[in-house]
């Protein structure tokens, strides 16, 4: 006699495939996939392209036809495991990178992680995929093409979409007064660090710190704003020299001068008050000796 927790296997072959239809189904359906390509604009097209080159990060055109899905699905979900484990690939892709680690991205699970890959996947038989990246000119740029990039980093030219001016967080060498904010590092090598344009425009398009993501997400640089920008961070890393680590020193001064011509200010303006009120006290005190 069966009991009632027994199946047959044909049952249970029928309610498998129907939940990998569903499984099948809400990876391929729009809103997942919108949801995914705006995942990898914000968090991966710093330094990935699908289709239009190496960045920091390899190109992932054609990744599931190099490395299998499962250990794509793990490394996404964290990279820094993997190569902690030892594993050959992951130490390979640092090595490629300059030992640039990708970090694990907020956020990022199995099911994201499968998303990513359907979309890379789909993105890859295109002829051309959204992701491919910005294409840079590589003509030299003009004193007019750097001196708009420097009104646009000061905030003087302002961001189409209201985005915040890059000194408002950021510092560079030519600035001049304050050089700007702190909060960010300072830009004044970012050209060099990144290795050129090419890999400057990816993060331009599409910061991926923390403090970077949310707000551009919501007001993104326009290509036209992009390429001056460049032009400027090429221009003050083709000078050389030092940064703008002298800044705080300035502000310090500033500050301290600021605090003593205050204390200054205030003597004068209490100078007469206290007159004023010892000449009251003394007259009282001189009227009660004559009573």
């Amino acid at each position: 006699m069966n009991s009632g927790n027994n199946r047959s296997p044909a049952r249970n072959w029928s309610r498998f495939a129907l939940m990998c239809w569903l499984a099948t189904y809400i990876a391929g359906s729009p809103l997942v996939a919108q949801e995914a390509a705006d995942f990898f604009r914000q968090n991966c097209t710093s330094c990935h392209t699908i289709g239009g080159g190496r960045l920091t990060g390899p190109d992932l055109k054609g990744v599931l036809t190099r490395k299998d899905r499962e250990w794509l699905t793990r490394f996404v979900q964290n990279p820094q495991a993997m190569m902690d484990q030892g594993d050959p690939y992951a130490l390979q892709l640092r090595q490629a990178a300059r030992d640039v680690v990708m970090p694990t991205i907020n956020g990022m699970n199995r099911a994201r992680a499968d998303s990513l890959l359907a979309l890379i996947e789909a993105e890859s038989k295109l002829e051309k995929s959204q992701f491919a990246g910005m294409q840079i000119s590589d003509r030299p740029f003009t004193a007019a093409d750097i001196d708009q990039g420097r009104q646009i980093f000061m905030g003087i030219q302002h961001l189409a979409n209201a985005g915040p001016p890059c000194i408002s967080c950021h510092t560079a060498r030519d600035l001049g007064g304050l050089s700007g904010g702190r909060l960010g590092p300072d830009l004044t090598l970012v050209f060099e660090r990144l290795q050129g344009r090419k890999n400057l425009a990816a993060w331009l398009t599409a910061p991926a710190t923390p403090t970077m993501s949310p707000v551009f997400k919501r007001h993104a640089l326009k290509p036209e704003e992009i390429l001056p920008l460049i032009a400027f961070l090429e221009d003050e890393a083709r000078k050389g020299g030092a940064d703008a680590s002298s800044a705080p020193l300035t502000f310090l001064l500033i500050g301290l001068g600021g605090a003593a011509l205050g204390l200054v200010l205030c003597g004068q303006a209490w100078k007469d008050r206290f007159r004023s009120v010892r000449k009251v006290l003394v007259l009282s005190s001189i009227h009660r000796g004559v009573e």
